[in-house]
């Protein structure tokens, strides 16, 4: 999968890059988050290294924003690892009935 423009299409969803400065992810993650309702956030975590390029979505609760990253979330509600495009479809599906 192209990471690249998967992270230009998360920016231009008004997703935001989180910083883990906790190390709460895998190493070398690129984390996006949009809250979705109150405290509950879509989140996207891009690992792309030269030995691996994985990318997952969850939407989880945390106390705001500026926690994710550096606390573990309150509540996992749902959690997926993406492999193909049919991935992001079951998602997109996944959401639209969520919200």
């Amino acid at each position: 999968m192209n990471c690249e423009k998967l992270q230009k299409s998360l920016r231009s969803e008004r997703f935001v890059k989180i910083l883990d400065q906790s190390q709460k992810f895998e190493k070398n993650a690129i984390v996006y988050a949009k809250e979705i309702n109150q405290n509950v956030f879509l989140l996207f975590v891009i690992v792309d290294s030269l030995k691996s390029n994985k990318i997952y979505a969850s939407i989880a609760s945390y106390n705001n924003i500026e926690s994710i990253g550096k606390e573990d979330p309150l509540q996992v509600m749902f959690h997926l690892d993406i492999n193909s495009k049919e991935d992001f479809h079951y998602l997109e599906k996944y959401v639209n009935v969520l919200v």
